[in-house]
Protein backbone atom coordinates (compact mmCIF):
# COMPACT_ATOMS: atom_id res chain seq x y z
CA UNK A 1 0.00 0.00 0.00
CA UNK A 2 3.19 1.90 0.81
CA UNK A 3 4.42 1.50 -2.39
CA UNK A 4 1.00 2.59 -4.17
CA UNK A 5 1.09 6.10 -2.46
CA UNK A 6 4.31 6.36 -3.37
CA UNK A 7 5.16 6.70 0.79
CA UNK A 8 8.36 5.41 2.44
CA UNK A 9 7.00 2.53 4.71
CA UNK A 10 8.16 3.64 7.79
CA UNK A 11 6.60 7.44 7.56
CA UNK A 12 3.13 5.60 6.09
CA UNK A 13 3.00 3.97 9.45
CA UNK A 14 3.78 6.88 11.10
CA UNK A 15 1.14 8.50 9.30
CA UNK A 16 -1.64 6.06 10.39
CA UNK A 17 -0.39 6.13 13.95
CA UNK A 18 -3.48 6.54 16.55
CA UNK A 19 -3.13 7.52 20.58
CA UNK A 20 -6.75 5.48 20.84
CA UNK A 21 -7.86 1.32 20.08
CA UNK A 22 -9.05 2.35 16.94
CA UNK A 23 -12.54 0.39 17.27
CA UNK A 24 -15.94 0.83 18.89
CA UNK A 25 -17.86 -2.34 19.46
CA UNK A 26 -21.06 -0.50 19.81
CA UNK A 27 -20.84 1.11 16.31
CA UNK A 28 -24.23 0.54 14.46
CA UNK A 29 -24.35 -2.47 12.40
CA UNK A 30 -23.84 -1.40 8.37
CA UNK A 31 -27.47 -2.37 8.07
CA UNK A 32 -28.74 0.03 10.25
CA UNK A 33 -30.11 2.96 8.24
CA UNK A 34 -28.79 5.62 10.58
CA UNK A 35 -25.22 4.19 10.63
CA UNK A 36 -25.15 3.89 6.65
CA UNK A 37 -25.84 7.58 6.44
CA UNK A 38 -22.99 8.43 9.00
CA UNK A 39 -25.63 9.18 11.78
CA UNK A 40 -25.60 7.38 15.02
CA UNK A 41 -28.06 7.39 17.79
CA UNK A 42 -27.15 7.77 21.49
CA UNK A 43 -23.98 7.89 23.61
CA UNK A 44 -20.99 6.21 22.09
CA UNK A 45 -18.12 4.47 24.36
CA UNK A 46 -15.47 7.33 25.05
CA UNK A 47 -12.25 6.47 23.16
CA UNK A 48 -9.68 4.33 25.17
CA UNK A 49 -6.18 5.45 25.43
CA UNK A 50 -3.14 3.73 25.46
CA UNK A 51 -1.28 3.35 28.72
CA UNK A 52 1.51 3.83 26.77
CA UNK A 53 1.78 3.90 22.72
CA UNK A 54 5.71 4.76 21.34
CA UNK A 55 5.24 2.96 18.13
CA UNK A 56 6.03 5.89 16.17
CA UNK A 57 9.48 6.46 18.61
CA UNK A 58 10.21 2.65 17.88
CA UNK A 59 10.17 3.42 14.04
CA UNK A 60 11.90 6.38 13.64
CA UNK A 61 15.12 5.03 16.12
CA UNK A 62 15.02 2.19 14.20
CA UNK A 63 15.33 3.65 11.00
CA UNK A 64 17.97 6.26 11.93
CA UNK A 65 20.53 2.91 13.49
CA UNK A 66 19.72 0.71 10.45
CA UNK A 67 20.57 3.49 7.83
CA UNK A 68 16.84 3.35 6.10
CA UNK A 69 17.44 6.37 4.46
CA UNK A 70 20.48 4.32 1.95
CA UNK A 71 17.41 1.80 0.94
CA UNK A 72 16.24 2.83 -2.74
CA UNK A 73 12.66 2.21 -3.03
CA UNK A 74 13.20 0.72 -6.70
CA UNK A 75 13.07 -3.23 -6.27
CA UNK A 76 15.91 -5.22 -7.80
CA UNK A 77 18.21 -2.00 -8.09
CA UNK A 78 21.09 -2.39 -5.51
CA UNK A 79 23.87 -4.96 -6.46
CA UNK A 80 26.86 -7.02 -4.53
CA UNK A 81 28.16 -9.22 -7.46
CA UNK A 82 25.70 -11.96 -8.18
CA UNK A 83 23.62 -11.03 -5.05
CA UNK A 84 20.65 -8.86 -5.00
CA UNK A 85 20.35 -6.86 -1.62
CA UNK A 86 17.57 -4.91 -0.22
CA UNK A 87 15.79 -3.81 3.69
CA UNK A 88 12.83 -4.51 4.68
CA UNK A 89 10.95 -3.23 8.00
CA UNK A 90 7.78 -4.05 9.70
CA UNK A 91 5.88 -3.27 12.60
CA UNK A 92 5.45 -5.33 16.10
CA UNK A 93 2.33 -5.31 18.34
CA UNK A 94 1.50 -7.42 21.48
CA UNK A 95 -1.09 -6.87 23.75
CA UNK A 96 0.32 -6.60 27.40
CA UNK A 97 -1.43 -8.96 29.18
CA UNK A 98 -1.68 -9.40 33.10
CA UNK A 99 -3.04 -12.09 35.43
CA UNK A 100 -3.25 -12.71 38.75
CA UNK A 101 -0.61 -13.96 40.41
CA UNK A 102 0.86 -14.86 44.16
CA UNK A 103 3.42 -15.62 46.29
CA UNK A 104 4.71 -15.84 49.86
CA UNK A 105 8.36 -14.35 50.96
CA UNK A 106 10.00 -15.77 54.38
CA UNK A 107 12.95 -13.57 55.77
CA UNK A 108 14.96 -15.54 58.22
CA UNK A 109 17.22 -15.51 61.13
CA UNK A 110 20.16 -14.92 58.29
CA UNK A 111 18.63 -12.39 56.59
CA UNK A 112 18.08 -14.82 53.72
CA UNK A 113 14.96 -14.21 51.82
CA UNK A 114 12.75 -17.18 50.70
CA UNK A 115 10.93 -16.58 47.37
CA UNK A 116 8.26 -19.03 47.01
CA UNK A 117 5.76 -19.09 43.98
CA UNK A 118 4.27 -22.22 41.56
CA UNK A 119 5.50 -20.05 38.42
CA UNK A 120 7.89 -22.16 36.23
CA UNK A 121 10.87 -20.77 34.61
CA UNK A 122 11.48 -22.74 30.84
CA UNK A 123 14.47 -20.80 29.97
CA UNK A 124 13.78 -17.18 29.85
CA UNK A 125 14.66 -15.78 33.22
CA UNK A 126 11.44 -16.17 35.91
CA UNK A 127 14.17 -17.33 38.76
CA UNK A 128 16.64 -14.43 37.82
CA UNK A 129 13.92 -11.54 37.50
CA UNK A 130 11.99 -12.80 40.96
CA UNK A 131 15.11 -13.04 42.90
CA UNK A 132 15.87 -8.71 41.43
CA UNK A 133 12.16 -7.73 42.60
CA UNK A 134 12.76 -9.37 45.82
CA UNK A 135 16.24 -7.94 46.44
CA UNK A 136 15.18 -5.11 46.01
CA UNK A 137 12.02 -4.84 47.55
CA UNK A 138 13.79 -5.93 50.81
CA UNK A 139 16.85 -4.15 50.50
CA UNK A 140 19.57 -7.02 50.39
CA UNK A 141 21.85 -8.53 47.73
CA UNK A 142 20.84 -11.14 45.39
CA UNK A 143 23.20 -13.54 46.54
CA UNK A 144 20.89 -13.54 50.21
CA UNK A 145 17.89 -14.49 48.03
CA UNK A 146 16.88 -17.81 47.23
CA UNK A 147 13.89 -18.60 45.51
CA UNK A 148 11.59 -22.05 44.61
CA UNK A 149 9.62 -22.24 42.13
CA UNK A 150 7.01 -24.92 40.26
CA UNK A 151 6.03 -26.57 42.94
CA UNK A 152 1.41 -27.26 43.06
CA UNK A 153 1.70 -26.30 47.28
CA UNK A 154 3.27 -22.97 46.77
CA UNK A 155 0.74 -19.90 45.93
CA UNK A 156 -1.00 -19.51 42.49
CA UNK A 157 1.03 -17.52 40.02
CA UNK A 158 0.20 -16.68 36.72
CA UNK A 159 1.75 -19.36 34.86
CA UNK A 160 4.28 -19.07 31.51
CA UNK A 161 3.14 -18.13 27.83
CA UNK A 162 1.92 -15.23 26.18
CA UNK A 163 4.28 -12.41 27.19
CA UNK A 164 2.39 -11.99 30.70
CA UNK A 165 4.54 -14.16 33.21
CA UNK A 166 7.62 -12.09 33.79
CA UNK A 167 5.31 -8.80 34.34
CA UNK A 168 2.61 -10.54 36.59
CA UNK A 169 5.04 -13.12 38.51
CA UNK A 170 7.18 -10.40 39.95
CA UNK A 171 4.17 -7.76 40.55
CA UNK A 172 2.87 -10.92 42.55
CA UNK A 173 6.35 -11.15 44.70
CA UNK A 174 6.27 -7.41 44.87
CA UNK A 175 2.95 -7.55 46.67
CA UNK A 176 4.20 -10.47 48.88
CA UNK A 177 7.21 -8.32 50.05
CA UNK A 178 4.93 -5.24 50.82
CA UNK A 179 3.10 -7.26 53.41
CA UNK A 180 6.68 -8.35 54.35
CA UNK A 181 8.05 -5.02 54.61
CA UNK A 182 4.92 -4.00 57.06
CA UNK A 183 5.62 -7.24 59.23
CA UNK A 184 9.28 -6.27 59.59
CA UNK A 185 7.94 -2.80 60.27
CA UNK A 186 5.21 -3.57 62.57
CA UNK A 187 8.75 -6.27 64.54
CA UNK A 188 10.80 -2.72 64.90
CA UNK A 189 8.51 -0.56 65.63
CA UNK A 190 8.64 1.69 62.77
CA UNK A 191 6.18 3.37 60.22
CA UNK A 192 5.86 1.16 57.68
CA UNK A 193 4.74 4.23 55.55
CA UNK A 194 8.44 5.68 55.34
CA UNK A 195 10.61 3.09 55.66
CA UNK A 196 13.40 2.73 53.43
CA UNK A 197 14.78 -0.98 53.08
CA UNK A 198 18.68 -0.61 51.85
CA UNK A 199 22.01 -2.01 52.56
CA UNK A 200 20.41 -5.08 54.53
CA UNK A 201 19.14 -1.87 56.62
CA UNK A 202 15.50 -0.33 57.77
CA UNK A 203 15.44 3.24 58.23
CA UNK A 204 13.07 5.29 59.18
CA UNK A 205 13.11 8.86 60.42
CA UNK A 206 16.39 9.03 62.53
CA UNK A 207 16.55 5.50 63.33
CA UNK A 208 18.42 2.93 61.35
CA UNK A 209 18.04 -0.84 62.33
CA UNK A 210 19.55 -3.63 60.74
CA UNK A 211 17.07 -6.10 58.93
CA UNK A 212 17.88 -9.21 61.13
CA UNK A 213 16.86 -7.40 64.24
CA UNK A 214 13.16 -8.45 62.81
CA UNK A 215 14.10 -12.16 63.32
CA UNK A 216 16.47 -12.55 65.97
CA UNK A 217 14.02 -14.32 67.67
CA UNK A 218 11.91 -16.13 64.60
CA UNK A 219 11.39 -16.09 60.73
CA UNK A 220 8.60 -13.87 59.43
CA UNK A 221 6.26 -14.72 56.65
CA UNK A 222 4.17 -13.06 54.57
CA UNK A 223 1.91 -14.22 51.62
CA UNK A 224 -0.25 -12.20 48.96
CA UNK A 225 -1.29 -12.32 45.52
CA UNK A 226 -1.70 -9.60 42.66
CA UNK A 227 -5.22 -8.88 41.36
CA UNK A 228 -5.34 -5.99 38.35
CA UNK A 229 -8.91 -5.53 38.68
CA UNK A 230 -10.21 -3.79 35.62
CA UNK A 231 -7.45 -2.12 33.95
CA UNK A 232 -8.34 -3.72 30.90
CA UNK A 233 -11.53 -1.56 30.25
CA UNK A 234 -9.69 1.57 31.11
CA UNK A 235 -6.91 0.83 29.24
CA UNK A 236 -5.17 -0.38 26.08
CA UNK A 237 -2.28 -2.12 27.50
CA UNK A 238 -0.09 -2.86 24.18
CA UNK A 239 3.44 -3.33 23.47
CA UNK A 240 5.33 -1.92 20.32
CA UNK A 241 8.19 -2.60 17.82
CA UNK A 242 9.73 -2.02 14.99
CA UNK A 243 11.63 -5.13 12.80
CA UNK A 244 14.15 -3.93 10.30
CA UNK A 245 15.81 -6.18 8.27
CA UNK A 246 18.53 -6.73 5.32
CA UNK A 247 18.74 -9.61 3.49
CA UNK A 248 20.49 -10.85 -0.12
CA UNK A 249 19.16 -12.88 -3.04
CA UNK A 250 21.47 -14.89 -5.03
CA UNK A 251 20.56 -13.59 -8.20
CA UNK A 252 21.23 -17.19 -10.20
CA UNK A 253 19.70 -19.22 -7.56
CA UNK A 254 17.44 -17.60 -5.76
CA UNK A 255 19.09 -18.41 -2.43
CA UNK A 256 18.27 -15.87 0.63
CA UNK A 257 20.65 -14.49 3.08
CA UNK A 258 19.80 -12.28 5.85
CA UNK A 259 22.50 -10.19 6.55
CA UNK A 260 21.70 -7.51 9.46
CA UNK A 261 18.53 -7.43 11.90
CA UNK A 262 17.06 -4.68 13.91
CA UNK A 263 14.35 -4.60 16.84
CA UNK A 264 13.31 -2.08 18.16
CA UNK A 265 10.93 -2.62 21.39
CA UNK A 266 9.17 -0.67 24.12
CA UNK A 267 8.15 -2.89 26.10
CA UNK A 268 7.74 -1.32 29.68
CA UNK A 269 10.32 -1.06 32.30
CA UNK A 270 12.87 -3.96 31.63
CA UNK A 271 13.23 -5.95 34.33
CA UNK A 272 16.60 -7.65 33.22
CA UNK A 273 18.23 -6.25 29.96
CA UNK A 274 20.43 -9.51 29.38
CA UNK A 275 17.72 -12.12 29.91
CA UNK A 276 15.19 -10.03 27.91
CA UNK A 277 18.06 -9.18 24.45
CA UNK A 278 18.08 -13.14 24.66
CA UNK A 279 14.42 -13.75 24.36
CA UNK A 280 14.30 -11.17 21.60
CA UNK A 281 17.22 -12.44 19.31
CA UNK A 282 16.01 -15.93 20.05
CA UNK A 283 12.27 -14.98 18.94
CA UNK A 284 13.94 -13.20 15.69
CA UNK A 285 15.54 -16.21 15.04
CA UNK A 286 12.42 -17.79 15.10
CA UNK A 287 11.01 -15.49 12.64
CA UNK A 288 13.73 -16.30 9.98
CA UNK A 289 12.98 -20.02 10.36
CA UNK A 290 9.58 -19.29 9.64
CA UNK A 291 10.18 -16.73 6.84
CA UNK A 292 12.89 -19.09 4.96
CA UNK A 293 12.96 -22.23 5.30
CA UNK A 294 10.31 -23.97 8.43
CA UNK A 295 7.80 -25.77 6.33
CA UNK A 296 5.79 -29.03 7.46
CA UNK A 297 4.81 -31.13 4.81
CA UNK A 298 1.82 -33.91 5.40
CA UNK A 299 0.76 -36.38 2.79
CA UNK A 300 -2.57 -36.01 2.56
CA UNK A 301 -3.65 -39.41 1.30
CA UNK A 302 -2.75 -41.08 4.85
CA UNK A 303 -2.09 -38.25 6.99
CA UNK A 304 1.45 -38.39 7.29
CA UNK A 305 3.82 -36.15 8.63
CA UNK A 306 6.70 -36.37 5.77
CA UNK A 307 9.09 -34.55 7.63
CA UNK A 308 8.90 -35.40 11.33
CA UNK A 309 12.14 -34.82 12.73
CA UNK A 310 14.65 -31.73 12.93
CA UNK A 311 17.13 -34.06 9.76
CA UNK A 312 14.23 -33.05 7.39
CA UNK A 313 12.48 -29.92 9.26
CA UNK A 314 14.79 -26.86 8.25
CA UNK A 315 15.27 -24.67 11.44
CA UNK A 316 18.15 -22.27 11.54
CA UNK A 317 21.59 -22.70 12.45
CA UNK A 318 24.17 -20.12 13.99
CA UNK A 319 25.06 -19.85 10.11
CA UNK A 320 21.94 -19.05 9.23
CA UNK A 321 21.80 -15.77 11.91
CA UNK A 322 23.99 -12.34 11.23
CA UNK A 323 24.69 -10.01 14.25
CA UNK A 324 20.97 -9.38 15.48
CA UNK A 325 21.13 -5.86 17.59
CA UNK A 326 18.51 -4.98 19.92
CA UNK A 327 16.84 -1.53 21.34
CA UNK A 328 15.17 -1.53 24.35
CA UNK A 329 13.48 2.44 24.52
CA UNK A 330 13.71 3.53 28.23
CA UNK A 331 9.84 3.43 29.19
CA UNK A 332 7.70 2.95 31.80
CA UNK A 333 4.07 2.26 32.53
CA UNK A 334 2.81 2.91 35.40
CA UNK A 335 -0.58 1.45 34.46
CA UNK A 336 0.86 -2.37 33.50
CA UNK A 337 1.80 -3.43 37.38
CA UNK A 338 3.72 -2.03 40.09
CA UNK A 339 6.84 -2.90 38.35
CA UNK A 340 6.10 -0.60 35.50
CA UNK A 341 6.76 -3.55 33.15
CA UNK A 342 5.47 -5.24 30.49
CA UNK A 343 5.85 -8.39 28.36
CA UNK A 344 8.67 -8.64 25.80
CA UNK A 345 8.93 -12.17 24.52
CA UNK A 346 6.32 -12.86 21.35
CA UNK A 347 7.00 -8.56 20.17
CA UNK A 348 10.56 -9.69 19.48
CA UNK A 349 9.02 -12.18 16.70
CA UNK A 350 6.26 -10.37 15.57
CA UNK A 351 7.00 -8.82 12.37
CA UNK A 352 9.85 -10.43 11.78
CA UNK A 353 8.88 -12.95 8.80
CA UNK A 354 7.13 -9.78 6.90
CA UNK A 355 10.26 -7.70 7.64
CA UNK A 356 12.15 -10.81 5.46
CA UNK A 357 9.42 -10.79 2.84
CA UNK A 358 9.61 -6.77 2.35
CA UNK A 359 13.40 -6.64 2.30
CA UNK A 360 13.74 -9.89 -0.31
CA UNK A 361 10.95 -7.54 -2.41
CA UNK A 362 13.18 -4.66 -2.29
CA UNK A 363 15.50 -6.76 -3.43
CA UNK A 364 13.97 -8.91 -6.16
CA UNK A 365 10.58 -7.11 -7.10
CA UNK A 366 9.44 -10.67 -6.08
CA UNK A 367 6.04 -10.32 -4.02
CA UNK A 368 5.71 -13.61 -2.24
CA UNK A 369 3.08 -14.19 -0.10
CA UNK A 370 2.57 -17.31 1.37
CA UNK A 371 5.93 -18.71 3.67
CA UNK A 372 8.77 -20.25 3.68
CA UNK A 373 10.22 -18.13 0.60
CA UNK A 374 12.19 -20.95 -0.66
CA UNK A 375 14.09 -20.12 -3.87
CA UNK A 376 11.98 -22.35 -5.55
CA UNK A 377 9.03 -19.16 -5.18
CA UNK A 378 11.95 -17.05 -6.21
CA UNK A 379 13.91 -18.41 -9.18
CA UNK A 380 11.85 -18.24 -12.16
CA UNK A 381 10.94 -14.18 -11.55
CA UNK A 382 14.37 -13.16 -10.71
CA UNK A 383 15.61 -10.18 -12.59
CA UNK A 384 18.15 -10.54 -15.19
CA UNK A 385 21.48 -10.83 -13.91
CA UNK A 386 23.80 -9.48 -17.27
Amino acid sequence: MAEKLRLDPVEFRILNDTDTVPDNPARPPSHDPQAMSGRQSGPQPAARPFSQRQFVTCLRTGAARFGWSRRNPQPGQVRDGRWYLGMGMAAAFRNNLVMKSGARVRLDKGGKVTVETDMTDIGTGSYTVIAQTAAEMMGVPLDKVAVRLGDSSFPASSGSGGQWGGNSSTAGVYAACVELRQAVSQKLGLNSEDAVFADGQVRSGDRTIPLTEATRDTSLVAEDTIEFGDLDKRYQQSTFGAHFVEVAVDGATGETRVRRMLAVCAAGRILNPKTARSQVIGAMTMGVGAALMEELVVDKRIGFFVNHDLALYEVPVHADIPHQDVIFLDETDPVSSPMKAKGVAELGICGVAAAVANAIYNATGIRVRDYPITLDKLIEQLPPTG
